[in-house]
């Protein structure tokens, strides 16, 4: 069965650099960043039209399941939100996958270091760092763990399903 891959949580905390390589260790795979499907200036969470994006996610999403791959890995921020989430999920066209999701978490410590070390402006905001996990989630930490060793923690439970 095809499988879904999804990665949440704060900006910063390394789900695009995760799932970026999870996606090079997968023959067959496709990967989607939600930050492509709402990339505008200025960018604001206030604007009505970013829910927009989710249609374009779930019409990409649609389209890479219904192309055969074997794994599809989506990384987003907006995941984090658990109505965006289902909304998504509720417009994918596609049939016959498995949903596995992640969120992945760090200390504020931790956040502040990878916000420096992109080069982000401003103040690193923790709001999206002490949301909930989603309910089904597998959250996993990581401080202090390369990008290959938060992959491989990953891979046990993609393997697994």
């Amino acid at each position: 069965m095809k499988k879904l891959i999804l990665l949440s949580g704060s900006p910063c905390v390394g789900k695009t650099t995760v799932g970026q390589y999870l996606f090079e260790q997968y023959n067959n795979s496709a990967y989607l960043d939600g930050d492509w499907c709402w990339c505008v200036n200025p960018f604001s969470v206030e604007d009505k039209r970013l829910r927009n994006g989710d249609k374009s996610m779930s019409f990409i999403l649609s389209n890479y399941l219904q192309s055969e791959f074997d794994y599809v890995f989506f990384t987003s921020v907006v995941l984090t939100d658990s109505g965006i989430r289902e909304n998504i999920l509720k417009n994918i066209t596609a049939d016959d996958y498995e949903v596995i999701g992640f969120t992945l978490t760090c200390s504020e410590e931790t956040l502040v270091k990878r916000h420096d070390e992109r080069g982000d402006e401003g103040d690193t905001n923790f709001f999206w760092l002490h949301l909930p996990p989603y309910s089904t989630d597998i959250v996993i930490h990581t401080d202090n763990k390369s990008v290959e060793e938060i992959a491989q923690e990953m891979k046990k439970y993609i393997d697994k399903a």
